[in-house]
């Protein structure tokens, strides 16, 4: 296939899908859900194909013109877009996708920032998986975006499932927009200042921290996780959603 304007297959991190159990499982999380489907990073069509049978609107985006072209031809039932995933509009209910290894990251905190979605079903890096679902502790981000969004690891994918093969296994994780959040979305941003002070602060325990960050009494920083069920010896990642979101909601303003 002739090469992308956009550049070649390691500028545009294609690495194509082809474990099939990984294609099943994806389907099925999508099948759960409800609404028109946005599937970023078509490539080969490996989820779009089966996407398509759901029944259901599905648009296709891909920064790739030729795959693009021959996945026109393929599905002509299904809306394929010539786009970005940086920049595409995020007003699908429902995203999808074998996510860039490259790109992992923007994609993820411009999913957990803008758009009206309702749930997520990626393929990504197999450590970034597991972090965001807190496996191992939580990472900033996921205490930043918890309150708003779950997030659920359904699986390992082999570095083998892909093609070419990358040099890391893949996970499908899924996102889901809470109905009810924890804390207020008008509070975003000083709940997520307030992570992010807990996250880089200074203190030899998690009290003094908290009182650093809130600049409250240490006193009342201990006070304020036990009540959460917090012990001052633990560490940021270790905080469940409702952990901090019981922290940030008790501290005066």
């Amino acid at each position: 296939m002739p090469r992308s304007s956009h550049g070649g297959r390691h500028e545009l991190g294609q690495n194509f899908l082809i474990h099939t159990p990984t294609i099943s499982k994806i389907t099925a999380l999508v099948t759960a859900t409800k609404g028109p489907i946005l599937e970023l990073g078509a490539g080969d069509g490996a989820l779009t194909r089966p996407l398509a049978q759901l029944g259901r609107p599905v648009t296709a985006i891909d920064l790739d013109e030729h795959r693009i072209a021959g996945l026109r031809r393929a599905l002509p039932d299904v809306k394929i877009n010539h786009a970005d995933a940086l920049t595409v509009p995020l007003d699908h209910p429902v995203i999808v996708g074998n996510i860039p290894f490259h790109l992992t990251t923007p994609i993820l905190r411009r999913l957990l920032r803008v758009g009206t979605w309702t749930q997520a079903v990626l393929l990504t890096q197999w450590e970034v998986a597991r972090k965001r679902c807190g496996i191992g502790g939580s990472t900033m981000l996921t205490a930043q975006t918890a309150p708003w969004f779950t997030f659920d690891l359904h699986g390992r994918v082999p570095s083998w499932g892909f093609r070419p093969r990358p040099s890391v296994d893949g996970g499908i994780i899924q996102i889901s927009r809470r109905k009810d959040p924890l804390i207020p979305g008008s509070q975003r941003t000083r709940y997520q200042q307030f992570v992010r002070a807990v996250f880089t602060g200074r203190g030899r325990t998690l009290d003094r921290v908290i009182a650093n960050a809130s600049h409250i009494d240490p006193g009342r920083a201990r006070q304020l996780l036990r009540q959460c069920g917090v012990d001052t010896r633990a560490l940021p990642r270790d905080l469940t959603p409702e952990q901090w979101a019981g922290i940030w909601n008790a501290i005066p303003e």
